[in-house]
């Protein structure tokens, strides 16, 4: 007990093991951690998909984590709201495209989705919030409304690292890897959407476009993703990249290609200078990147540990 202003004996609030004070970003990647107690009680007051909202928690938390990479119980809890108030917003958005029934996965239709409905639901609902242009998109759509289920998006790789190790490590030109840039899937979408849908891609750029090799896609495990469907779809990881530190503008997550879109550049010292508005960037420690591949006309060859590079920004 201690003593208030006012003299009378309060409760104090000490932390214990059960009740820590502060949470790594990686217990905030944990299933069976504060985070998931709070979101929990998010979804509860907000109607949002669980997944969107852990992702953008996860994409956001950093902002707010000390170097160490910690966090409080409200910062959590405030970013977390934050975000799912966010989501309604998006949501209402793009109502009239957002699958409500469930079908079994052989009762899905693969399309090729027409860019107007894809970057409608990438620019609102994508942890990006942006569509890549130039993308071409694919999709497992509901049979009766026709609304997308689950997507990506394909485009040529335009990460010159990347283009140049495989290259140079895979002898493969740049010019023949494409990239899987974007991928969505709502929560009623059934098991192994994702890696259903990453077969029938294979299969058309095969079949279509002779000149494709290979596909690639990053997955950010600082955002809870472990390239679970890639790897059922028979994707391998060959290499991994570092990470660099997330952007911010007015505590929103912004990618460089979106600062320089609407600022011209992404240098923060440079934006603070000439634009007004908060611009910041996450201190703590993050984990690379990892970047998986997929063999177009032949089976994908695992890379052993020792060989997979780290690349550098």
């Amino acid at each position: 007990m201690v003593t208030s202003a006012a003299g009378k004996a309060v409760s104090a609030r000490v932390p214990t093991p059960h009740h820590p004070a502060r949470f790594s970003l990686a217990d905030c990647r944990q299933d069976d951690s504060a985070f998931t107690e709070l979101r929990r009680q998010t979804l509860y007051r907000f109607a949002v998909e669980s997944r969107a909202l852990t992702v953008r928690t996860l994409l956001h938390l950093p902002r707010v984590a000390l170097h160490s990479g910690t966090v409080t119980r409200g910062q959590i809890r405030a970013e977390m709201e934050r975000n799912a108030a966010r989501l309604v917003s998006d949501h209402e958005r793009i109502r009239d495209l957002i699958p409500t029934n469930q079908y079994p996965l052989p009762d899905l239709r693969f399309v090729q989705l027409g860019s107007l409905q894809a970057n409608a639901i990438f620019s609102n609902l994508h942890y990006l919030r942006s569509a890549r242009a130039g993308s071409i998109n694919f999709a497992l759509i509901d049979p009766v409304t026709r609304r997308p289920v689950t997507l990506c998006s394909v485009s040529p790789l335009e990460w010159l690292r990347v283009g140049r190790q495989i290259h140079t490590q895979f002898d493969l030109p740049r010019s023949a890897v494409w990239d899987v840039s974007r991928v969505y899937s709502f929560n009623v979408a059934p098991v192994n959407a994702i890696s259903y849908l990453l077969g029938k891609v294979r299969q058309v750029i095969r079949r279509e476009y002779p000149a494709v090799e290979l596909l690639t896609t990053a997955v950010d495990p600082n955002l809870g993703f472990v390239g679970a469907s890639y790897r059922a779809a028979n994707w391998h990881p060959w290499m991994s990249i570092e990470p660099r530190p997330y952007l911010y503008v007015d505590g929103i997550y912004a990618s460089p290609r979106q600062l320089r879109t609407q600022f011209g550049g992404a240098n923060l010292n440079e934006l603070r200078a000439k634009f007004p508005g908060t611009f910041e960037q996450s201190r703590a420690k993050l984990l690379d990147s990892v970047i998986y591949c997929c063999r177009v006309r032949r089976e994908t060859e695992p890379v052993a540990d020792e060989l997979r590079r780290r690349l550098r920004r």
